[in-house]
């Protein structure tokens, strides 16, 4: 898939598919009250729109209203989930399970892909997002409790830290560097990783994060813009019926709505 970068989905036979799920259910209610409440990426009541309202929300308070100058700390991960180390993942794991037979399937569900010798995970699978969000915690913990970062926010392997001293967020940058080398051998991706002020706009879940407003990143809206462009084309050489276009357009359209969100909206 292209979304837009290239992506290797790997999508399981049905039989797989159910047994991942079921196994995501019951693993999601044992872990997921562990996780902190900003991290927003395959949970229940979060996902990229209230992460992005709620980045707002503390890039507002932080800067008194916007009068005061802030500074944000956006990392992304290199190859995040092409790099978790299944031992490492299997071992978190065990913190929280013990029962024999369960630590066997899940050990079966991580051997099913590798990337590399015990690390991997593939994309498509619903057991994958839950497993990268045990895998992520460990770097949530350290964040909030080490570092104690009182606004950090995560959406899978992106993720920001807000605070008034760009010094600070530097020597931040290079522990975290640090922590995810030593202990989940991951790396920062050395061209999406910057600090910089609230004033240049923050970029994170697809939206871009300015004083008293919240805008669409301009290349996301130039692609639904173009797609909305070559469904109306089809559905004038009756490619697609009236029907699936008001389908597209609806979906579009939900997204669109949260394009320009008003500070009052925000506040209610």
């Amino acid at each position: 898939m292209y979304d837009p970068k290239r992506r290797h989905i790997h999508k399981a036979v049905v039989r797989d598919r159910v047994l991942n799920q079921a196994v995501f259910r019951v693993l999601y209610q044992i872990f997921d009250k562990h996780f902190i409440f900003h991290s927003y990426s395959s949970r229940l009541k979060k996902g990229t729109h209230k992460a992005s309202k709620k980045l707002f929300v503390a890039l507002r308070k932080e800067s008194k209203n916007w009068k005061q100058p802030v500074f944000v700390l956006k990392c992304d991960i290199r190859k995040f989930f092409e790099n978790i180390d299944h031992i490492i993942l299997f071992e978190l794991i065990k913190k929280k399970i013990s029962d024999e037979d369960t630590l066997w399937l899940i050990n079966k569900i991580l051997k099913s892909f590798e990337k590399f010798p015990n690390v991997g995970l593939p994309l498509g699978n619903v057991t994958s997002q839950l497993f990268a969000n045990i895998y992520l915690n460990e770097l949530d913990q350290f964040i909030k409790h080490k570092l104690k970062i009182k606004h950090y926010f995560r959406y899978a392997d992106d993720f920001v830290l807000i605070f008034e001293s760009e010094n600070l967020l530097t020597l931040y940058k290079k522990e975290i560097e640090i922590f995810l080398k030593q202990n989940l051998k991951l790396e920062l991706h050395p061209d999406k990783v910057y600090i910089r002020k609230l004033s240049r706009g923050i970029d994170f879940v697809g939206y871009v994060i300015l004083p008293n407003i919240i805008v669409l990143r301009t290349r996301t809206k130039k692609r639904i813009f173009k797609k909305l462009k070559k469904a109306r084309k089809e559905l004038a050489i009756g490619k697609i019926n009236k029907d699936k276009f008001q389908q597209i357009m609806a979906s579009y359209m939900g997204v669109l709505k949260h394009y320009c969100i008003s500070v009052y909206y925000l506040y209610i």
